[in-house]
């Protein structure tokens, strides 16, 4: 057990930065081709982020492992709106943008609802058609909308950075930390595979917590960095966004990569119930108060901790 728990370890820290350079390069290198401000907002960082999430999921699932996959997904979806965003309003309070209101919260609460919908059962490539064609249409919506609202004074400042920047470097740090994301992938599920039979613990339980803390967490350390630096206009709307792409994009590519029944029943009844219920918790939150402050935090916190506890009890 000790072998596949430094694995799974291993891989999750190698995979916090990894799946940051991926980002990083990947957002610079878009700025460089002169991709739509819009673009890179709406679709590049969103993918990005959940790069580690569709790595993981989908290797689980290529390997016979459903729920760990399932298990990712959802835990992921919890712990951006309860862990990531509780940790941040411990150093300041977060925001929550009336756009952020308008557009990403219904779309995120949606998706999350869709995805919980749709795991009860066989999940195969009839769930995926659903869940990718859902993923384009809100794409396709969300960037007209935002083409909308363009302020030409950020596409002066992604001119000038994309000045700066070396396009062969950038290159390099984007598949350099792509394939460091597929190899740290591995290894969690590798590591989380052997701890789950080890101490006999469900798939989709491993799933929910170690792996899907170790893929939150570029969203975790950002969180935090950004709160340090009181600099969280856009948290908010990047977690939503995380949560749409887990959903939607995340899900698809599990339900392609390895359909089937999920083994686990506790995880897909009781965790998604779950899930759905933190999602529309801090959806209330935030709908109601305009912000998040620690109190509602620290609610936030006690909600994920309550998800771990009520689901190993099971």
């Amino acid at each position: 057990m000790i072998e596949g728990l430094i694995f799974a370890l291993g891989g999750l820290v190698i995979l916090a930065f990894a799946s940051e350079e991926f980002v990083k390069g990947a957002v610079r290198l878009a700025t460089v081709v002169r991709i739509a401000p819009v673009v890179v907002g709406s679709v590049v960082v969103g993918f990005g982020t959940s790069a580690p999430e569709m790595v993981v999921s989908g290797i689980a699932a290529a390997n016979d492992n459903l729920d760990i996959g399932i298990g990712n997904v959802v835990g992921s979806n919890v712990a951006n709106v309860s862990l990531v965003l509780g940790c941040a309003t411990v150093l300041a309070a977060v925001p929550v943008q009336r756009a952020t209101l308008r557009r990403e919260l219904p779309i995120s609460v949606g998706s999350v609802l869709l995805f919980a919908l749709l795991i009860q059962g066989d999940f195969d490539r009839f769930e995926a058609l659903i869940l990718l064609s859902t993923l384009l249409v809100v794409l396709f919506v969300t960037l007209r909308s935002a083409r909308r609202s363009h302020n030409p004074d950020n596409s002066k400042e992604i001119d000038e950075s994309a000045n700066n920047t070396s396009v062969l470097f950038e290159i390099f740090r984007t598949v350099a930390g792509l394939v460091a994301v597929a190899i740290a992938a591995w290894m969690v599920v590798t590591g989380a595979e052997q701890v789950a039979e080890e101490l006999d613990l469900t798939g989709g339980f491993i799933g929910f917590t170690m792996v899907a803390i170790g893929t939150s967490a570029p969203e975790l350390f950002t969180a935090i960095a950004a709160a340090r630096r009181n600099e969280i206009e856009l948290l908010i709307g990047n977690l939503l966004g995380s949560n749409m792409f887990n959903s939607l994009a995340v899900g698809g590519v599990i339900a392609l990569a390895g359909p089937g029944q999920p083994e686990d029943g506790d995880l897909t009844v009781w965790g998604s119930a779950m899930m759905v219920t933190v999602v529309v918790l801090s959806a209330t939150i935030m709908l109601t108060k305009r912000r998040v402050a620690r109190i509602e935090g620290f609610v936030l916190l006690c909600a994920w901790v309550t998800c771990v506890l009520v689901l190993r009890s099971l």
